[in-house]
């Protein structure tokens, strides 16, 4: 199972709290982790191990997106914000499109993402 975590500047501390507070159900020797690069420096502070791809404003969105499309991402945690202005906006939009596409989980807020979490249990 491989988990892609991203998150808005605005949101990476909100991230970084879901997953101490998920670490046990996420330290799971199945579960695989993948993030935009900021995201993931962050994301390996929590000590999961995580394969970073290039920012979101330089393509990691992408990079996240084609994996979506290849079958190799089982769900998205992409916790975003939804008050600021992001320029690889169509970049986001297009990695949201694909999830829905392809029939991905996306959980874009803590919230969605338990409930996601709950189904892995």
């Amino acid at each position: 199972m491989e988990i892609a975590l991203i998150a808005h500047d605005g949101k990476k501390a909100e991230m970084v709290n879901f997953l101490m507070k998920h670490k046990e159900a996420l330290n799971n020797n199945n579960i695989t982790f993948i993030a935009t690069g900021t995201t993931g420096k962050y994301a390996e502070q929590t000590g999961l191990k995580v394969t970073r791809y290039l920012s979101g404003p330089l393509g990691g969105d992408a990079q996240i997106a084609a994996r979506v499309v290849e079958g190799k991402t089982d769900m998205v945690f992409f916790f975003r914000d939804p008050m600021g202005k992001h320029p690889h906006e169509p970049d986001v939009n297009m990695l949201l499109r694909l999830c829905d596409v392809h029939n991905i989980p996306l959980a874009t807020n803590p919230a969605t993402a338990e409930m996601l979490l709950d189904h892995l249990k």
